[in-house]
């Protein structure tokens, strides 16, 4: 199995039975015809490119490979597959009973064939993806590519661990094996991803495009579709981005984070009631933390404060729910906490997570739990951290601004703030107005400029005349006694 593209989501039911002994594998007896290009046929093609599947494919899919499994279970290869559908239905449905039987799946394919089965360990590396465990997906994807380096669906996986880690190298030498391996659409779309992050909006915008252009399925079209979307929304460009959106879910009505960014350009655009339908619409398919908060925020910059706070409390639920699947919320609770909870909380937890999980985001969303817990300049060391290392955005602009302005660093204080207003003018409901709120009180620097940051014009001495150097007179020769002349007898005319 190829890997999924999935979102974050987990589960916390068991798959009922317990699989542990298996009988000898016979080769023979498990050797079926492949699935016709129907249903579960086109299931197996769109993970096998890398490309979401349409639901009613993924159950066909599943059917049909849980009914060869109860007839054949010793084949590995059928529960490596089994085990990714179900990853890819329960992203797909926000199943929290499908993420413990996509791991008992690959688990049990991995213990049928111990060695050489990087199908399994991909899809373990992508399950560990999901769950926010980037160094689990670490150690599973590295394996993978170990046993089959030839084979590209590894480096998908690698790509998103080395991401959630803060390494860019590791980025950068995932993404070159994939591009020398394949060039279709999930290719594309990995490259689009990788440039935004290192903030070459222009190649990703073109990477993006195409892949949405080439891609065919429904399903694969949407999610490419949002990403070009995002890029749109990420410039400050809603009404770009909500083309997008809509066009996403053209093709695909249940893809939720298209629901989610259209509910985030409709708000910027000043149609509340649009945004807040399409929220709702999002987390009733998908219930996402980030969705949760996003729309809290909403309410709470429109003055719906019970709304809000019940938005909130939904975040915290669904954040207890999901980490009883194993699912790392921590990143998304820590911001939560920092500006609407505990924010001293909100310390202990990220410090933890950043450890573990040392990226851009991560050390923004630190520094900014340091900022409001009341320590400012360990705060600003982690939020220029992230701005050098991560993507151009908004939201760390802004954060940094804000600190710098608390810290008496006016002069740099102006300049982050207006990046911020100046990179996305509508990035958050609650930050944009709070931003021009402190540029107002900022107000302009003084004419010419702070005195510290100009060095003193340079003053040009006075030169003064050198005094008279005392010359020692030289020998002259004797003087010559001048020739008398004749007086002359031209008479002059007197002046008129």
């Amino acid at each position: 199995m190829k890997r999924v593209l999935i979102g974050s989501v987990a589960g916390s039911v068991v798959l009922g039975g317990v699989l542990v002994l298996l009988p000898p594998y016979d080769e023979k007896a498990a050797k079926a015809a492949p699935p016709a290009l129907g249903p579960a046929g086109r299931a197996m093609a769109a993970v096998g490119a890398g490309a979401p599947a349409a639901l009613p494919d993924l159950a066909a899919l599943i059917g049909e490979r849980e009914a060869h499994l109860r007839a054949h279970p010793g084949d590995d290869q059928s529960w490596a597959v089994l085990g990714s559908a179900y990853l890819a239905r329960g992203v797909r449905r926000a199943d929290v009973a499908d993420f413990p039987k996509a791991e008992r799946a690959l688990n049990t394919s991995l213990k049928a064939k111990p060695e050489g089965n990087p199908e399994a360990l991909t899809g373990l590396a992508t399950l560990a993806n999901a769950r926010h465990d980037f160094r689990a997906a670490k150690k599973w994807g590295e394996l993978a590519a170990k046993q089959a380096p030839k084979r590209w669906a590894a480096y998908p996986a690698l790509i998103d661990a080395y991401t959630g880690l803060g390494d860019a190298k590791g980025v950068g030498r995932a993404l070159e094996s994939l591009q020398e391996l394949g060039s279709g659409t999930a290719v594309m779309t990995r490259s689009g991803e990788v440039y935004r992050n290192r903030g070459w909006r222009e190649d990703a915008n073109a990477a993006l495009t195409d892949a949405a252009a080439l891609a065919e399925a429904p399903a694969a079209k949407a999610a490419a579709l949002y990403r070009v979307a995002e890029l749109a929304w990420e410039r400050g460009e809603p009404t770009v981005a909500l083309r997008y959106y809509d066009a996403a879910l053209a093709a695909d009505a249940e893809h939720h984070p298209s629901l989610a960014g259209r509910g985030r350009a409709l708000a910027a655009l000043g149609r509340s009631s649009e945004a807040l339908h399409a929220y709702r619409s999002a987390l009733a398919r998908h219930p996402l933390p980030e969705y949760a908060l996003e729309l809290g925020e909403l309410y709470e910059s429109l003055k719906l404060i019970p709304a809000a706070r019940a938005q909130y409390g939904a975040l915290r639920a669904r954040v207890e729910q999901e980490g009883a699947g194993g699912i790392n919320n921590e990143r998304i609770l820590g911001l939560f906490e920092a500006d609407h909870g505990d924010a001293d909380a909100a310390v202990e937890r990220l410090t933890a997570e950043y450890e573990r999980h040392g990226s851009p985001e991560t050390a923004d969303a630190l520094g900014w739990a340091l900022h409001r817990s009341g320590d400012g300049e360990a705060g600003l060391k982690l939020v220029t951290k992230a701005m050098e290392k991560g993507p151009r955005s908004a939201l760390f602009a802004f954060h940094r601004g804000t600190i710098e302005r608390e810290s008496g660093r006016y002069g740099a204080a102006r300049r982050h703030l207006r990046e911020a207003l100046r990179i996305n003018p509508y990035f958050s409901p609650l930050g944009v107005p709070a931003a021009k709120r402190a540029l107002e009180a900022l107000g302009e620097p003084p004419e010419g400029g702070p005195e510290q940051m100009y060095a003193p014009r340079p003053v040009a001495p006075v030169r003064q005349a050198a005094p008279p150097r005392r010359q020692t007179p030289r020998a002259q020769p004797p003087a010559q006694p001048r020739p008398r002349t004749a007086p002359s007898t031209v008479r002059t005319a007197p002046a008129r």
